[in-house]
């Protein structure tokens, strides 16, 4: 579904639902068997699910971090970057994000240079094709 927007047509800002990793023994399992890599602002864990052709995503914002505007802010932005480069990131994946502090204070821009970086870090990362 999309929405117009002054003459333009948007798309819906969310990440699938078949995209989303939701219950905690999802979580538990990535925690557990899976890898990790970081940056100052994020950490990654990740874990194969060969059996699945797309990837899942949880995203964790500690209240460490501020408020619950301050919260959802980075969780929606965090997800936005997700959506807008999912070409980019193979299937076969479970994935968490979890936001540091220094998170907390960077524009979209910054944090999507991070996310990238850190996702880069792990493999994880296709090359855009031109």
């Amino acid at each position: 579904m999309s929405l117009p927007l002054l003459g333009l047509i948007m798309e819906r800002a969310f990440v699938e639902k078949k995209n989303r990793l939701t219950k905690r023994e999802y979580f538990d399992k990535v925690y557990r068997h899976g890898k990790s890599t970081a940056n100052h602002q994020f950490v990654l864990y990740y874990k194969a699910r060969p059996e699945q052709e797309t990837f899942r995503l949880g995203v964790s914002v500690s209240k460490k971090l501020g408020n619950a505007v301050v919260r959802n802010r980075i969780r929606r932005m965090l997800k936005e970057i997700v959506r807008l480069n999912a070409a980019r990131i193979p299937g076969g994946y479970d994935l968490i994000i979890i936001a540091r502090k220094p998170a907390a204070e960077m524009d979209y821009h910054d944090m999507e240079k991070s996310v990238l970086h850190v996702l880069k870090r792990a493999s994880l990362l296709v090359r855009k094709e031109r």
